[in-house]
């Protein structure tokens, strides 16, 4: 799977370990930015991000802020992209098994480089369950969606 990863300057020290660990677990990382520590927004990175995965350059995205607050915000005003900011596990895999999240959200201030690993692990290891009840409430979403409000 090719996976996008983004960053702004808070998300930027957290970023060399997701790299890392999305390459450990076979996958092919597309770096995005930002390129340093420099102060940079992260709607820039969320649109830049979001373009990759609405392209077909990338399947899913790790996008990286200092809270993952913010560059969830903005990644899911884009239409195409179910952005969610998970600090456990069991979120990361279960935002894509019920609800096909395609970007996971990281707060680099938050969380330490050990914890991360093994939220991006669960991530890209999770695959949307196709359930009935899962197909509803996805399909529910996508109708907002498409109405805009």
């Amino acid at each position: 799977m090719r996976v996008a990863v983004a960053c702004d300057h808070g998300g930027f020290p957290l970023k060399g370990v997701i790299l890392e660990t999305v390459q450990e677990t076979g996958h092919e990382a597309i770096d995005l930015g930002a390129f340093s520590a420099e102060s940079s927004d992260y709607p820039d990175f969320a649109q830049k991000l979001a373009q990759s995965i609405l392209s077909g350059q990338a399947e899913r995205g790790i996008l990286i802020c200092g809270s993952g607050i913010g560059a969830c915000i903005a990644a899911n005003k884009i239409k195409g992209i179910y952005a969610g900011v998970c600090h456990d596990t069991y979120s990361a895999h279960q935002g894509v098994e019920h609800d096909r999240m395609n970007v996971l959200c990281l707060g680099a201030r938050i969380i330490g480089e050990e914890l991360a690993r093994e939220i991006v692990r669960a991530y890209l290891g999770a695959v949307f369950s196709q359930e009935e009840r899962h197909l509803r409430r996805v399909n529910k979403v996508l109708a907002i969606e498409a109405r805009g409000k």
